[in-house]
């Protein structure tokens, strides 16, 4: 990867008012065709649905390194590639940075980045395909993002998640996550957000639910547990208020993980799975095989837990799921596909409905109001 640090600041104080507790109360939004029952992700006339997908790295890093938005060919024939080799779900890691334009060089960001990211999502869903959209990497007040918190920041996070809500609100399929891996820091931090180490505020999930339902967006919400993602023993005690009731337990599992073996899926995933929809966002190895992947996904099939398989890239060593971008696959990437294509054929079709037209502006960051915290400040 090119890594190139970039002076912190570009000036720009972008902040948005929204509510800070939690919400409540019955919404009235716009039914969006893939929702949640019980426990279970489901499409129109209520049929489960087993999201089976890849990772497609690359938006998360190249925008604030400086060289590009993605890392890799972004046109449809790359994502028939995809879909050929078994996946209906691609999880797109996001830059906040990048996104609402500041603290990164401007070449790649803003409303650049915001149009990029818009017709890529176009692009998956004519392909026939879902879309999760993860904020992955941020950082608070004017250090670049250039890598992974341990929690959103709320100066950031906060109108990254009204921007992005109010582009893609009412998408039929597309889902957002609201965090990549959080970690460190306690449930009730996890939850209602806290001050972190180093003086600034962390955005609980709660806060991230409400700004995201404040825009009228109905699409489901995926919260990642904490232990970068591996830990969900504390998400139904401390699960944020969705008045929707469209919540999903987001889970991370490789081999080095805490919870990495079918005792500990059993004893600490599988209750979580029998009370809310679990998608596995990230599942992967670094071992060049696919023994580790193809347990995990025969056991998420067996519980009804969606996966997505980290990564679908060529230079990023045995963690790569192909050799190439026509998607031949490596020997890990074999065992995945198989996997996948296991999940596909337990779940009903995604949505079908018509494609939304790409905004002719995709939402920007909310004016400054009286009184909301700066986003640029420290």
């Amino acid at each position: 990867m090119r890594w190139t640090r970039w002076a912190a600041g570009l000036g720009l104080v972008i902040s948005v008012s929204v509510p800070a507790g939690r919400a409540g109360g019955a919404a009235q939004v716009e039914q969006t065709s893939l929702q949640v029952a019980g426990r279970e992700l489901v499409a129109t006339a209520d049929l489960p649905v087993l999201l089976a997908g890849v990772n497609r790295a690359g938006t998360e890093y190249a925008c604030a390194q400086g060289w590009g938005i993605f890392d890799g060919p972004s046109t449809a024939a790359s994502i028939a590639a995809i879909r050929a080799f078994g996946a209906d779900t691609i999880r797109v890691p996001l830059n906040e940075d990048c996104w609402l334009g500041v603290n990164v060089p401007p070449t790649f960001s803003g409303a650049v980045y915001r149009r990029a990211i818009t017709r890529y999502v176009r692009t998956i869903e004519a392909g026939g395909m879902a879309v999760v959209l993860d904020l992955h990497w941020g950082a608070p007040g004017y250090a670049p993002a250039l890598g992974q918190e341990a929690m959103p920041d709320a100066g950031h996070a906060v109108p990254f998640w009204h921007s992005v809500a109010t582009t893609f609100g009412g998408d039929p399929r597309v889902l957002y996550e609201l965090f990549n891996e959080p970690h460190d820091v306690t449930w009730r931090c996890w939850d209602l957000g806290c001050t972190m180490p180093g003086g600034w505020r962390a955005a609980g999930m709660q806060q991230l639910v409400d700004t995201i339902r404040a825009t009228g967006a109905p699409q489901p919400i995926i919260a990642d547990g904490l232990a970068w993602g591996n830990d969900l023993t504390g998400f139904l005690g401390h699960r944020p208020v969705d008045p929707l009731h469209r919540l999903v337990a987001g889970f991370h599992v490789y081999p080095w993980s805490g919870c990495s073996s079918v005792t500990c899926w059993d004893r600490q995933v599988a209750p979580v799975a029998a009370a809310v929809p679990v998608v596995t966002t990230e599942v992967g190895t670094r071992a060049c095989n696919g023994a580790f992947a193809s347990t995990y996904l025969s056991w998420a099939g067996a519980h009804h837990i969606s996966s997505i398989a980290w990564v679908w890239d060529t230079n990023e060593g045995c963690y790569d799921l192909v050799h190439d971008y026509a998607g031949a696959p490596t020997a890990y990437g074999s065992a995945v596909r198989a996997g996948l294509l296991r999940l596909r054929g337990q779940s009903a079709a995604l949505p079908s409905g018509p494609v939304p037209a790409a905004p002719a502006a995709p939402a920007g960051p909310a004016p400054p109001s009286p009184g909301a915290p700066a986003a640029g400040a420290g």
